[in-house]
C-alpha cells in the first residue's frame, strides 16, 4: 500500500505539537484565565504584573460583546488606580461609562455603580462634576437595592442577597457622604451647601442606620464645621465603638484612609487620648506610613499646648506651673520621637507632602530648644510608648497607675 501523502495542513499541526512538546510554544490564555491571573497578582500586591496580564485580556475582548469589555475595562482603571496613573484610569472608567452610560448592567457582568464612584474620585474638575458623577453613582446603586429587596435577583440564597444588601447600602450611604466632603470643600461657598450636608448626612444614617463607622466620620465633619464639638465627639465616640474591639483583620474595621481622617478628625474634636489609639494601630498595620508617624508626633504635640495654656491659666503659683513643666516632658519626648521617625521615612521614601515636611520640621526644631538636642545613640526612631501612656492615664483619671508602674520597674 502507497504512503499516505501528508497535506500542509497536517504539517503545520505536527510542527506546532513537536514545538509544544519541546517548550517552545504554550497553549493561549482564555480570557477568562488572564482576568483570574491579573486579580491573583492584584490581591498579591503586584501591580505591575496585573496590568500585564489585564493588557492581554483586553486585547483579546476589546472588540467582543458588553459583558466582556467592562469587566476588562474595570479591572484596567482600578490597576491603574493602584499604580497612580490617575490619567489612564479615568480613560478606562470612562470607557466603561459608554458602554454602561446609566449603570444598568448588573454588577456580575462588569456594570453597576462603581465606574462613577471612581470618576467621582478621580475627576479633573472636581466640585459640580464630582457631584454628578457620585450622584449617578448613588441612582445605579439604588437601582440595586430594588432589585435585591424585590427578589428579582434568581440563583443567590437568601443570606447571599442579605450581605449584598448590606454591601450595597454601605457603598450608597459612603456615595452620598463623598457628596457631603465635595460641598465641605470645593463648593463651601453655595448658599446652599451647609443645608445640603445636614440632608445628605440624614439620609445617609438612614441608609446604614447609623452603623457605618465612614457616616459617623462624615456627620462628626459637618458638626464640627458648625461649632458644635460635643455632637461631633459623640458621632466620632459611636464611630470608634463599632470596630474598636475588633481583630485588625475583621472586615468591619474601616481601611487604612478612613482611619487616618479619623485620627485627623478626632484631634480636631480634642480627643487626644482616641486619636492616639488609632495612630498606634495604623502604625502596627503599617509601619512606613509617614502620615500616621507625623499625626501621632503633632497630637501628642498638641497636647503639650493644652497643658500649657492650662498651666498659664493656673498662673501665679509658681510650684504649679513648675510641676506642669515636668508633666509635659514625656508628652514632648514622646511628639519627637513620633515626628522624627515621619521625617526619616519622608526621606527614605521620597514622599511628596511638602507641607508635611515643613510642619514636623518646624515642630521638631522648637521642641529641640525645650528639650536640648537627642543623644546621638537615640536616632529618633522609636516611638516611646510608656511616655504616651502616662499622658493618657493622666487624661482618664488613672494617673496614679502609671507612678505605681514606675516604682515597681526602680524597685
Amino acid at each position: 500500500m502507497a504512503k499516505t501523502k501528508t497535506s500542509n495542513k497536517d504539517k503545520q499541526a505536527q510542527k506546532l505539537a513537536k514545538k509544544m512538546a519541546n517548550g517552545h510554544a504554550k497553549p493561549k490564555e482564555t480570557p477568562e484565565q488572564l482576568y483570574a491571573s491579573a486579580i491573583d497578582h492584584v490581591e498579591q500586591s503586584q501591580p505591575e504584573e496585573a496590568l500585564t496580564q489585564a493588557k492581554k485580556l483586553w486585547q483579546q475582548v476589546q472588540h467582543g460583546s458588553v459583558t466582556e469589555t467592562l469587566p476588562a475595562l474595570n479591572l484596567l482603571g482600578e490597576i491603574s488606580v493602584e499604580l497612580g496613573d490617575v490619567d489612564s484610569a479615568r480613560g478606562y472608567f470612562e470607557q466603561a461609562v459608554a458602554l454602561d452610560p446609566e449603570g444598568k448592567v448588573p454588577e456580575a457582568m462588569g456594570g453597576g455603580a462603581e465606574k462613577f464612584l471612581w470618576l467621582a474620585q478621580l475627576s479633573e474638575e472636581g466640585g459640580k462634576a464630582s457631584v454628578g458623577w457620585f450622584e449617578k453613582g448613588a441612582t445605579a446603586l439604588q437601582l440595586e437595592i430594588e432589585a435585591l429587596e424585590s427578589g428579582k435577583i434568581r440563583g443567590v440564597d437568601e443570606e447571599s442577597l442579605l450581605m449584598m444588601r448590606v454591601e450595597k447600602k454601605r457603598k450608597l450611604a459612603n456615595a452620598l457622604c463623598g457628596i457631603v466632603e465635595v460641598y465641605m470643600t470645593d463648593l463651601s461657598w453655595e448658599e446652599d451647601a451647609e443645608a445640603r450636608c445636614e440632608s445628605l448626612v440624614t439620609q445617609a444614617m438612614a441608609v446604614e442606620d447609623a452603623t457605618s463607622p465612614e457616616v459617623l466620620q462624615t456627620l462628626a465633619s459637618v458638626r464640627l464645621s458648625q461649632e458644635r464639638k460635643q455632637d461631633a465627639q459623640s458621632a466620632l465616640t459611636r464611630s470608634l465603638q463599632t470596630w474598636g474591639d475588633l481583630d485588625p483583620e475583621d472586615p468591619a474595621v474601616p481601611d487604612f484612609a478612613t482611619r487616618v481622617s479619623l485620627a485627623r478628625l478626632l484631634m480636631e474634636a480634642e480627643m487626644e487620648g482616641e486619636a492616639m489609639d488609632v495612630l498606634r494601630r495604623l502604625i502596627t498595620d503599617d509601619d512606613q506610613s509617614v502620615e500616621a508617624w507625623y499625626l501621632g508626633g503633632w497630637c501628642q504635640y498638641l497636647v503639650v499646648e493644652k497643658r500649657t495654656a492650662a498651666g498659664q491659666q493656673d498662673g501665679a503659683n509658681t510650684r504649679m506651673a513648675t510641676g506642669e513643666a515636668l508633666e509635659t516632658e514625656p508628652a514632648m519626648k514622646g511628639s519627637r520621637n513620633w515626628l522624627n521617625m515621619a521625617l526619616k521615612l519622608y526621606a527614605q521614601l521620597e514622599y511628596e507632602d511638602e507641607r508635611l515636611f515643613e510642619h514636623a520640621k518646624e515642630l521638631v526644631e522648637g521642641l529641640d530648644v525645650v528639650l536640648g538636642p537627642e543623644a546621638e545613640s537615640a536616632e529618633g526612631g522609636a516611638p516611646e510608648w510608656e511616655e504616651w501612656e502616662g499622658i493618657e492615664d493622666e487624661e482618664s483619671g488613672e494617673q496614679g497607675d502609671g507612678d505605681e508602674d514606675e516604682e515597681m520597674k526602680d524597685a
